[in-house]
């Protein structure tokens, strides 16, 4: 696909979003002064901000290009993503494992680990958590590169370098309140970016019933086709989608995802807390117009084209509609996107490095204003390593089928984790430090025996909803064997740290809260109906 030839207009709009995101870096540096304000906003900020951030968080390339992408190849069943997908974890998370976080006191997901279990089982975490969020680092400046080099024909290493430098000065400087507020701007900027792209692509197809009419029959439905159980030979099946995808990939990630959390218990009041990912879920059952649909389009449009390429798919439909000026504010929304995903990556790498290792155990003690040096110096440290990474992802065609593998190697085993820690008294800590591993290092096994075609699956996807299915399940089986055969933590021990044993009676779920959940929960069952 050749370049679309730069414009000075579009430039223009370009330039002005990457000083933007500086400028509030530097507005918000005067609040970061403090370890606490630096990596965890010190519980200050509005319920709003909180919210469209946490959305912002995972508005990253698994958003926009990934799902784009993803619709492109994959239909109408990429809706399962936002749906059954989302919406049950998101409102599991709120109403039953955040009270259980915001009771522990822990600042951090290694942390709360190693107060439940022990530090071994931290340890292995951050390991694994410090490999997911370079990769998925280096995923939003891949997805990066792609974007601007088809429009404006940039290599690589001008993309990677470019981005990787306005994402460090802003998070440095300004620190996770720096990097949140980023995000609402980015997110409002994807919003406008996308909705002429929506307008303009019905307009084309004369609605949304010529547009699915020019769709493969398997591509226009969620549910209807789909085999209960056939994952050798079909894309998806059944268990897949509701075992694979619906409860071990989406629960691992948006109830254990540190980017995630972390959002969240930045709300400055606990009700802010609770409701941060079920305002969430409301914007995330009504985003699927802005990325679905267009991917769909792009399956009709680009289908025929030889050697078309997933992954290109949003900026190619851009192209196709879009005017100068217009096209540098589409370009801008993908952008957003992709260095929203990118910051929130490095800050939470940098928060883990710094107050899980680096104050933990390397160098405990020393003053407020140490630390924060220290987190900045990691961010720089952190960027470098993701544009390395970058280049892993050029690998693929799709760039969704890269991150549910990450997910189903790092996410899936660490959700059996949790949920036997915060929701039994019986998993000991020598238990759930080998559950963890050996639940990891089956999906790695499970990943490499698929990639030497020792076991055959209908597509990438399949092959990770069954990878995630086994590490869940390998990592459930050997923490409830071992625990019956090692010592477990006192009640005492526990206070506060499983559903069982609080002691802390000052968080109460709002009413509130569950009617928010019930309607969003009756909202998704609705849609997943209508679309099946």
């Amino acid at each position: 696909m050749q370049a679309f030839p730069p414009n000075p207009l579009d430039l223009t709009v370009i330039g002005v979003y990457f000083a933007a995101t500086i400028l509030v870096g530097w507005l918000f540096r005067r609040k970061a002064h403090s370890s606490s304000d630096f990596f965890h906003a010190a519980r200050t900020l509005p319920t709003a901000v909180t919210a469209i951030a946490f959305v912002a968080a995972n508005c990253g390339a698994l958003e926009i290009v990934g799902i784009v992408s993803a619709s492109a190849k994959y239909g109408a069943k990429t809706l399962h993503f936002y749906w059954i997908g989302a919406i049950p974890a998101m409102l599991f998370l709120s109403l039953c494992m955040l009270p259980i976080y915001m009771r522990s006191r822990a600042l951090t997901v290694p942390e709360f680990l190693k107060l439940r279990f022990n530090g071994s089982t931290r340890t292995l975490n951050i390991v694994c958590c410090g490999v997911m969020m370079i990769l998925v680092s280096g995923i939003s400046l891949y997805a990066l590169a792609q974007v601007l080099r088809t429009f404006l024909g940039w290599s690589f290493t001008e993309t990677t370098l470019s981005a990787a430098a306005i994402v460090f000065l802003y998070v440095s400087l300004g620190g996770l309140t720096a990097t949140m507020y980023n995000e609402v701007i980015q997110f409002v900027l994807i919003v406008l970016g996308l909705l002429p792209l929506v307008f303009f692509i019905l307009h084309d197809f004369h609605g949304m019933a010529g547009l699915t009419a020019q769709l493969e029959p398997a591509m226009r439905h969620t549910w209807v086709g789909l085999p209960v159980a056939n994952p050798h030979a079909i894309p998806m099946d059944v268990v897949g989608v509701s075992m694979g995808l619906g409860f071990v990939l989406s629960f691992g990630y948006w109830c254990t995802d540190f980017v995630l959390i972390q959002r969240a218990l930045a709300a400055r009041t606990t009700a802010g807390v609770l409701n941060t990912p079920l305002v969430a879920a409301f914007v995330k059952l009504l985003f699927p117009v802005l990325v679905v649909l267009p991917g769909l389009a792009a399956a009709v449009l680009f289908r025929s084209v030889p050697g078309f390429h997933y992954d290109q798919a949003l900026p190619a439909l851009m192209m196709r509609y879009y005017r100068h000026g217009l096209l540098g504010f589409g370009i801008t929304a993908i952008l957003a996107s992709l260095m929203s995903g990118l910051a929130g990556n490095i800050n939470a790498l940098t928060t883990i490095w710094t107050h899980d290792i680096y104050r933990a155990s390397l160098s405990p003690n020393k003053s407020d204003s140490h630390y924060v040096r220290v987190g900045r110096i990691s961010t720089l440290f952190a960027i470098l390593l993701s544009i390395a990474t970058a280049y892993l992802a050029l690998s693929f065609n799709n760039i969704m089928d890269y991150l549910q593998l990450l997910f189903s190697l790092f996410n899936a085993p660490l959700l059996a984790t949790f949920l036997l820690g915060m929701f039994t008294m019986w998993a000991t800590p020598k238990a759930g430090f080998w559950g963890l591993l050996i639940g990891t290092l089956s999906s790695v096994v499970h990943n490499l025996a698929y990639r030497l075609h020792w076991i055959t699956y209908g597509s990438d996807m399949s092959a990770n909803f069954y990878g995630a299915i086994l590490a869940f399940s390998s990592c459930l089986v050997v923490t409830a064997l071992l625990s019956a055969f090692t010592p477990a933590k006192s009640r005492e021990e526990l206070a506060d740290l499983t559903c069982w044993t609080g002691t802390h009676h000052g968080i109460q779920i709002p009413r509130a809260a569950v009617v928010l959940a019930g309607v969003a929960l009756v909202i998704c069952i609705f849609l997943s109906i209508l679309f099946r």
